[in-house]
């Protein structure tokens, strides 16, 4: 690993938004990356993750979450409950931003108001980062509020963005865990589930209709594993997704962009249903089908029967790698020494990100 800008002295602070698991799943696999470069602090933010981590959590905030009804949409009423805008403001000004040589945000608002308090500059790092460029793809029919939010909610021009495609220069390709990348995929014949937005009674009721296919559905209800006819519920644990995954037929998940990412690296069956009101997911779903990836944007009374057509249909394209996570992160440190050494341009580029 090429680590020539360490310094003993440099100190990392790296934001992680914890609405879901792939934030979590993908700092895990770079923090031993960034710990070539200097200590690295981590800001957790979000309370509505089921993955459990092993982070070097220094601050930790409820932040803003994302909350799922029980049929694939976001419950608008519980989001807006626990949204709290003077906590954030105050948890912003308390944030030491200020003592850090590097600062990391995966999306995270709390850690960009802070940085823009205290005139901080930092690296927009991961996923929504690539939405910067307008060649990410997108839906034919735009959501402005969608694209407000995807552009504003972490205000910075200076990103390294990750997306299956490499839509711009500043795009890298998505970070695969080292437990993917070491692994030897092969089909037993059973179908991984992970679709979080959904009621497990609600995906129960369709997949016992196709007895003769075994379903692993990962559930944040689930503590221990169970059987109950063709369905094994399982609790979301790193080591028996990845057991599952690993050797499964296909997966059906929302269109997220780690799990997705890594069932086109092993050249999987992807199924995706879009979590409903998450202009991102529908952004990812326009890039997958370039890949051959069927959408299901609301999943109706003839499920069951489009899940065994998609079974029966062509495995999609598969994702070439064309960066490494040691490079992903080599380009983030230099970008970081480099508009820590001129942080003028960086201002300037946040003050045209607001036109």
């Amino acid at each position: 690993m090429r680590n020539e800008y360490s310094t003993d002295s440099m100190k990392i602070f790296y934001a992680v938004q914890a609405t879901g698991n792939g934030h979590i799943a993908r700092a895990l696999e770079i923090i031993p990356y960034l710990e070539q470069y200097g200590q690295v602090d981590v800001f957790l933010s979000g309370s509505n993750s089921s993955l459990q981590t092993t982070l070097p959590v220094t601050y930790k905030s409820r932040g803003l979450s994302l909350f799922y009804g029980k049929r694939g949409g976001l419950n608008y009423m519980q989001m807006a409950y626990s949204f709290s805008p003077i906590k954030i403001w105050k948890e912003a000004k308390a944030l030491p931003v200020e003592k850090y040589d590097l600062v990391i945000n995966d999306f995270e608002c709390i850690t960009s108001l802070a940085c823009r308090l205290k005139n901080i500059p930092f690296i927009h790092f991961g996923h929504q980062a690539s939405f910067i460029s307008p060649s990410v793809p997108r839906p034919i029919h735009k959501d402005l509020i969608g694209e407000w939010i995807l552009k504003k909610y972490v205000s910075c021009k200076n990103a390294v963005g990750l997306h299956f495609e490499k839509y711009d220069d500043f795009i890298y390709s998505p970070i695969i865990k080292s437990s993917i990348l070491k692994a030897e995929p092969s089909n037993k014949n059973h179908i991984t589930v992970y679709l979080p937005h959904f009621d497990d009674s609600f995906l129960e009721s369709h997949f016992s209709l196709l007895n003769d296919v075994e379903f692993h559905v990962f559930s944040k209800k689930t503590i221990a594993s169970y059987r109950k006819g063709n369905i094994v519920y399982q609790p979301i644990r790193k080591d028996l997704f990845d057991d599952s995954f690993i050797h499964c037929t296909g997966i059906i998940t929302g269109a997220g962009f780690e799990t997705p990412a890594e069932a086109l690296y092993m050249n999987k069956k992807i199924l995706c249903i879009p979590i409903r009101g998450q202009y991102e997911q529908l952004c990812n779903a326009e890039a997958l089908k370039k890949f051959r990836v069927p959408i299901i944007e609301r999943p109706g009374s003839l499920f069951a029967r489009d899940v065994q057509r998609w079974m029966n249909a062509p495995n999609p394209n598969k994702l070439i790698l064309q960066s490494q996570t040691a490079d992903i992160i080599e380009a983030v440190v230099q970008k970081g020494l480099s508009i820590k050494e001129d942080p003028e341009l960086f201002f300037c580029q946040i003050g045209r990100a607001h036109v």
